[in-house]
């Protein structure tokens, strides 16, 4: 009874087993007991010592030799999970476990540790089960951000290493998955990093029934019924990975090119390979799709690239089809692939053109300030309406001074992604609104000039400042809700402003073009319709000057209003067009101050009394000053 009894408390045991994880090397002792190992990837021999017991694994080692993995209290530690992995030397009699290998020891170790520790793991994959390969992915992918994080200022020689390890170790272990079937059968592991797909074609598979292998960022098309169909088996798999960190270590950089330009990465670096298929000759050309990850710039030269062991070649690969959202390869070999742009390199700034954009937006900021304490704190006709022009140097100051501070501490910006398309927005809805305001000014200037007097009591009931309001910021809200609904990824540019991907800049070109359009036929309405009325005047010499006055504002308003815009379609390539562009753009707010202030006689008397009293108060304080130092010398 004794026997049978012991037979099957080893039996219980074994069937639980979990060598516990146990890092490092170990004796190799002869394999005993290897009834044990029927069913079980490790066994335990308590021998009766009191309840303490020897883990052995049962994975075939060396001749005669078996991990002895260490002793363990079988009264406690004996609820075990799953099998250690280690490899056993025959010849050294000696044993090496990956033990506890997680996330968490990781940032325990150097890049030069995790580096060897992956080398080991890719090293032992044929000894792993499905599940055990799928855990230590995890730990790969996780290891290899950490490595990413580590090795910005590394060569390249060190970085190419990295990276063909990390290939090398997921490529083994994602061999290790492929689970034989009649049919077909799809895995789908998604880790922080890194996508895996990996498809099984079986003797018994149907073309129809077989699944596409596509990732978040790429897609593989592959006739793998064909490739099973030539095997003895019958059978054959792929198995398909996108690296979403990968260019850290694998950079466009390494992409080496007789012209000198500037690679970018504009996909995630992908992986296909056939695991465990005995004929891996492919029958036609694979095919990628690969999502842009980046801003697409229809000017530069978009390559489909495999990695060569130090660099990145096209060498077999060409590009089929490509638009602002993706790219279609096409290879004649299973790799590690990835789309490189380039593009030309951008001339040297020019110095002195940023240190007079400086100054004029800041000298225009002034004028704007200025402009809106007039409005504010002067005393106006009560025929004169001031709510656009208010709001056109709110609108403008505000995005003006937003995008002077953007490029300032772009830097900093433009890694908070969330942030950068949050301040492409705000630009979006001021500059948007400040062109709503324009029209509306330039329609009552309209209104203005056609009674050639200012907007009557009547008209402003109509036109009631709440009612502008209303028109001149909903229109912008709106455009910009409608914006962020059709293409939520618009915003957020490498310079934090609008992306030129699938036409977006038009949500902000369009409503400009339409408005400056409309400008231009009020304008020439007004300009028409004002000669028109001159003509038949019999008006007094101060009457026909207050018109003419009325003129140049209208003229002035449009020209700062309107034409600088105009020009920025024109700047390319002209550097005068590009400096003319720059100081009208930036100085609409000492226009305003100077057409709408300046210019006119009830404020400058204003202006004047102010001086005035600023002189007085002044001579006061220098008076009560000199009799101060009189007083105290006597």
């Amino acid at each position: 009874m004794a026997p049978i009894m012991h037979s099957l408390l080893l039996l219980i045991i074994t069937s639980n087993i979990v060598v516990k994880k146990s890092q490092g090397n170990w004796y190799c002792s002869p394999l005993a007991n290897t009834s044990h190992c029927a069913n079980a990837s490790s066994y335990l021999d308590c021998g009766g010592h009191n309840n303490y017991c020897t883990a052995y694994s049962c994975i075939p080692q060396s001749a005669g030799c078996s991990c002895k993995i260490g002793p363990y209290n079988c009264s406690s530690d004996c609820n075990y999970v799953s099998p250690d992995v280690c490899n056993c030397n025959a010849s050294s009699r000696s044993c090496y476990c990956l033990g506890d290998t997680t996330q968490s020891k990781l940032e325990e170790l150097t890049a030069e540790g995790i580096i060897n520790l992956v080398e080991q793991i890719a090293n032992m994959t044929d000894q792993m089960t499905p599940k055990v390969a799928e855990n230590y992915l995890k730990v790969v992918d996780a290891a290899q951000m950490k490595v990413s994080n580590l090795s910005h200022a590394e060569n390249k020689d060190t970085l190419v290493s990295y990276g063909n390890t990390y290939l090398n170790a997921f490529e083994s272990l994602v061999s290790a998955l492929v689970k034989p079937t009649e049919t077909h059968n799809l895995q789908n592991i998604s880790l922080d990093n890194t996508e895996v797909r990996v498809l099984v074609v079986g003797p018994n598979a149907s073309v129809e029934d077989i699944p596409l292998i596509k990732t978040e960022a790429a897609h593989m098309d592959i006739n793998l019924f064909e490739i099973a169909k030539n095997n003895p088996s019958r059978s054959a798999s792929v198995a398909f990975m996108s690296y979403n960190k990968m260019e850290s270590l694998l950079k466009p950089d390494f992409f080496n090119t007789s012209n000198d330009t500037i690679k970018t990465m504009m996909s995630t670096v992908i992986s296909a390979t056939l695991p465990k298929t005995t004929n891996t000759k492919l029958t036609k050309p694979v095919n990628f799709t690969l999502k842009h990850i980046r801003e697409f710039d229809p000017s530069g030269s978009l390559s489909c690239v495999y990695w060569n062991i130090s660099e990145w070649i096209v060498d077999g690969c060409s590009v089929l089809k490509t638009n602002s959202s993706y790219t279609v390869c096409s290879c004649v070999h299973l790799s590690t692939f990835a789309l490189i742009m380039q593009t030309s390199r951008p001339p040297e700034s020019d110095s002195l053109l940023e240190l007079l954009n400086l100054v004029c937006v800041i000298v225009g900021l002034v004028f704007f300030s200025l402009a809106l304490l007039t409005f504010a704190l002067c005393q106006w006709s009560p025929g004169v309406n001031n709510v656009a022009r208010i709001n056109i140097c709110i609108s403008l100051l505000l995005a003006h001074l937003l995008f002077l501070l953007t490029q300032q501490f772009l830097n900093h910006i433009r890694p908070h992604q969330v942030l950068c398309a949050a301040i492409s927005g705000v630009l979006h809805i001021l500059f948007l609104s400040g062109f709503v305001w324009m029209f509306i000014e330039a329609v009552l200037l309209f209104i203005c000039v056609k009674n050639l007097s200012q907007i009557s009591s009547k008209k402003r009931e109509v036109l009631s400042s709440g009612f502008l309001c209303v028109i001149g910021y909903t229109i912008a809200l709106v455009v910009v809700a409608v914006s962020v609904g059709l293409v939520p990824e618009g915003y957020g540019s490498e310079h934090c402003w609008i992306k030129r991907d699938k036409g977006f800049i038009w949500s902000f070109l369009g409503p400009v073009c339409v408005i400056l359009a409309l400008n231009m036929i009020l304008f020439i309405y007004i300009t028409i319709s004002l000669n028109s009325t001159l003509k038949n005047l019999n008006a007094e010499v101060s009457q026909m000057k207050q018109t003419k006055i009325m003129v140049f504002k209208t003229l002035a308003q449009f020209v700062v209003l309107g034409c600088s815009w105009i020009l920025g379609f024109f700047t390319n390539g002209s550097k005068v067009l590009e400096i003319l562009f720059l100081i009208l753009n930036s100085q609409q707010g000492t226009f305003i101050f100077l057409v709408y202030c300046v210019l006119n006689n009830e404020i400058r008397q204003q202006y004047r009394k102010f001086f005035r009293y600023l002189g007085y108060v002044f001579a006061m304080d220098a008076n009560n000053t000199e009799d101060y130092k009189i007083m105290t010398r006597k």
